[in-house]
């Protein structure tokens, strides 16, 4: 195979073996230079795909090397690696058509990602789309560095599943990658932002983003106010983007009238975040408050048979038990058709609540059925699925007969999913909890590079099982596995659609209210 050739030119450029290591592990063949003179003659006597150029060196400096280079071959990718973000010098880089540029310190990854994009450049060039993210993915990467708010993740994760969407339609592999390695380095970052900041949300409510706890008090009740009747309908672990791509069904019957994303709870499973939205409190206090409606995950039975009680407590306690409640849990094909033929009956309800389990009933069978496993191999081959699940839905037609009986829409989740492809292994004890994606047990052993650990349950709000347990979380695409049977179990889950830990795809999902449109 022929590698891809590099010319990298810095006057420190024996500082950058670690980065030229990475690259060469990538298949590029790496050819260094440490100043300019010499640098514009190596591009005079051999061939190469792309330059890496320093800006500030002694000599030539970088504006000057890049002026003469571009003399010699107008078509070579030139990235230029700065310290400075001064507009002059980025300006008389952009006149002299610079490729990208990056702002030191630059990390191997970010160096990996601008070569594949300029590498590809000829290829989609005539591609308004791929063009587009071309320009947004240095602006992205920048970003990234300095996200510190919710809003920030917000809007960044918004950002990559619409260009996620975009670039699928265009069906071009290549920027794809470098989009999915794009979003695997804000899941990196992300994770430590929830790491430095969930202990302090979930005990400090005047600092936290909307959580599972709050949707119903800070949100759903403001919907209680007028007299039109309203359907809430909790799809179960739906994420963003599968939102996003059934969205444009539902906008041919309503108007969306407010949009927002909120914050799962961890653990992010039907367990914690349902609970807990329902309830209106945290793990610990629901199993304080309602012992008998609180299992632990190493107790036997169901463990959320009560979501309907959980939810009229937490009504009575916000001021509105005189309202008309009703709770729906649909969970077969069966269910879903017999509510959507007697939904007019609910018009008599000021809330019908409708929990729909499909979403996490397709994730979970993904694992137990090849043909699941074959028609979403991937999050592109997970959405298509969902899109032509709900087109024939029980819950599209639901969603219809809302409109033309004139409910008011609200529609959410409690918890998103990731495609999980790291294996991690962890060690406990029998009582260890069984989920892949967060543990909690007592002496639990794991890689702490891949996993957020609270060695204290209550300190975020969550019950103990037992004397000295904790709570170790999956970060990223990790998924966690016991020694034994290592292998199997390894090759058994790898690239299925697991929960419970922590990523962008789990925590951060829709909030939406709609209104039915005028009929004509």
């Amino acid at each position: 195979m022929i590698k891809t050739k590099i010319l990298w030119v810095d006057d420190e450029v024996d500082l950058l073996k670690p980065h030229i290591i990475f690259l060469e592990n990538k298949d590029f063949l790496i050819q260094t230079c440490n100043n300019g003179s010499d640098a514009v003659e190596m591009i005079r006597n051999e061939n190469f795909d792309a330059v890496l150029l320093d800006e500030n060196m002694p000599g030539l400096n970088g504006i000057e090397t890049l002026t003469l280079m571009r003399d010699i071959s107008s078509n070579i990718p030139i990235i230029m690696i700065t310290k400075s973000e001064e507009e002059n010098i980025m300006d008389d880089a952009i006149g002299n058509k610079i490729s990208d540029y990056l702002i030191k310190p630059v990390n191997p990854k970010q160096i990996f990602l601008s070569l594949k994009k300029n590498l590809n450049n000829r290829e989609i060039i005539s591609d308004t789309t791929i063009s587009g993210y071309q320009q947004e993915f240095r602006n992205i990467s920048i970003e990234l560095l300095d996200i510190d708010s919710i809003k920030g993740w917000v809007d960044m994760y918004l950002k990559l599943v619409s260009w996620e969407i975009k670039l699928e339609e265009n069906n071009d592999d290549t920027m794809m990658e470098v989009l999915i390695s794009q979003k695997n380095e804000a899941n990196r970052l992300f994770a430590k932002f929830i790491e430095n900041n969930y202990q302090q949300w979930v005990n400090n409510k005047s600092s936290s983003p909307i959580l599972s706890n709050s949707l119903i008090k800070d949100r759903l009740v403001k919907e209680l106010s007028d007299s039109k009747p309203t359907l809430f309908l909790v799809i179960d672990n739906l994420r963003y983007d599968q939102w996003r791509v059934i969205e444009p069904l539902i906008n041919n019957y309503y108007n969306k009238i407010h949009e927002e994303a909120y914050f799962s709870i961890l653990p992010t499973t039907t367990q914690y975040s349902r609970n807990s939205l329902f309830s209106g409190l945290m793990p610990s206090e629901i199993e304080k408050n309602h012992p008998n409606y609180w299992k632990n995950d190493s107790d036997e039975g169901g463990k959320n048979l009560y979501e309907e009680q959980l939810l009229k407590d937490n009504l009575k306690r916000l001021g509105y038990s005189n309202i008309s409640c009703e709770y729906n849990k649909i969970t077969n094909l069966k269910n879903g058709q017999k509510l959507s033929a007697n939904l007019k009956a609910k018009l008599k309800n000021d809330l019908t609540v409708i929990v729909y389990n499909f979403v996490d009933m397709l994730s979970h069978s993904k694992t137990e059925m090849e043909i699941i496993k074959e028609l979403a191999s991937n999050d592109k081959g997970y959405r298509s699925l969902t899109l032509s699940w709900f087109k024939n839905s029980p819950l599209f037609e639901i969603i219809k007969k809302g409109y033309e009986y004139g409910f008011k829409l609200v529609v959410t989740t409690d918890h998103g999913t990731i495609n999980v492809k790291n294996p991690s292994k962890i060690i406990g004890n029998k009582e260890t909890s069984q989920n892949l994606r967060y543990k909690t047990g007592r002496s639990l052993t794991y890689n702490n590079k891949e996993i957020i650990s609270f060695d204290n349950p209550n300190d975020i709000l969550l019950p103990s099982i037992s004397i000295n347990s904790s709570y170790v979380f999956a970060k990223e695409n990790t998924y966690l596995v016991y020694p034994n049977n290592y292998n199997y179990y390894v090759n058994f889950f790898r690239d299925t659609y697991q929960h419970g830990g922590i990523s962008l795809e789990e925590i951060i999902i829709p909030y939406v209210v709609l209104m039915p449109k005028i009929k004509k």
